[in-house]
């Protein structure tokens, strides 16, 4: 028999602090392209993950795997995007929504420098501002405060365009674009991949800067493992044939600058951990190709 005192408490509880919704959630999603078709391939298999919404903090979630096991299918997928959304089954919710296309909770910066050739750097950054409606003063002003969060020189590179800058440069433009918008979840895929290693690692300092500034979910697609273990409160490690979660690993937070962080003896442990993990991760796919072809 229950208890209506107990029951009573436990109401009173859900209403003092109410459950969040996950900031992203996945549920036994597949996505198949060409379906039907003899060009029929899957590219993700009943792929299930939760990523907790944080009040006032929010988590950064590393996905590593081999080429081929559906990273950017996962983020594209969040984000909205064709032809990977929607899922062939299965659902994705961003703050206990459905996700129907893009939309102004989520922002994504892309490898490549997606910037808009004939726009300033002023005018790439409040681009999304502009959209929104907000007045030009209003938007020049917060576009140059963004344009020196992300290390730029707001006199002297508010008036260039993107085939002036470099490519550490451009991929700070594009981080202030999406951030200056404020989304509650930060899609990113391989953002950092083109640098030099100096720039990369300079970066990551940046995007752990900003994003405890902004207080978002980001989920981060790398094919480094440091980076991944450096950035990520939680790493997702994917297998290939086809694309699927093998395993999702809780990291400590790291304390300190990139270069110092990843000369730790703990770093390189975590890291070490990891490169085994993926390695019997490809050594599993290729002895199931193996098993089928023999089939």
């Amino acid at each position: 028999m229950s208890d209506p005192q107990a029951a009573s408490t436990e109401a009173r509880a859900s209403v003092d602090h109410p459950i969040r919704p996950a900031a992203v959630e996945l549920k036994n999603v597949t996505k198949i392209y060409g379906q039907g078709t003899p060009r029929e391939y899957v590219a993700i298999s009943d792929v299930t993950l939760t990523i907790p919404d944080i009040a006032d903090h929010g988590e950064i979630s590393s996905f590593l795997g081999p080429s081929g096991c559906g990273k950017s299918t996962v983020l594209r997928l969040v984000a909205g995007l064709e032809p990977q959304h929607p899922p062939t089954s299965g659902t994705v919710t961003v703050l206990g929504r459905e996700i129907v296309g893009p939309g102004a909770d989520r922002g994504m910066v892309f490898q490549d420098y997606t910037s808009f050739d004939n726009r300033t750097v002023l005018d790439n950054v409040v681009f999304g501002l502009e959209c929104r409606g907000v007045s030009r003063q209003e938007r020049e002003s917060e576009g140059l405060e963004w344009i020196a969060k992300v290390g730029l020189d707001p006199r002297r590179d508010r008036a260039k365009y993107p085939h002036e800058l470099s490519g550490g440069m451009r991929q700070r433009v594009a981080i202030a674009r999406t951030l200056i918008l404020r989304p509650r979840v930060i899609l990113m895929d391989e953002p950092f991949g083109a640098l030099d290693p100096a720039t990369r690692l300079d970066m990551q300092d940046l995007l752990v800067k900003l994003w405890r500034e902004v207080q978002a979910t980001v989920l981060f697609v790398t094919h480094s493992v440091e980076e991944a273990v450096y950035l990520g409160d939680r790493v997702f490690v994917m297998a290939t044939t086809p694309g699927r979660i093998a395993e999702e690993i809780r990291m400590p937070a790291a304390a300190g600058p990139a270069r110092g962080v990843q000369s730790e003896p703990w770093f390189h442990e975590q890291v070490n951990a990891i490169h085994a993990r993926i390695e019997q991760v490809e050594a599993a796919a290729k002895h199931k190709n193996g098993v089928s072809h023999q089939i």
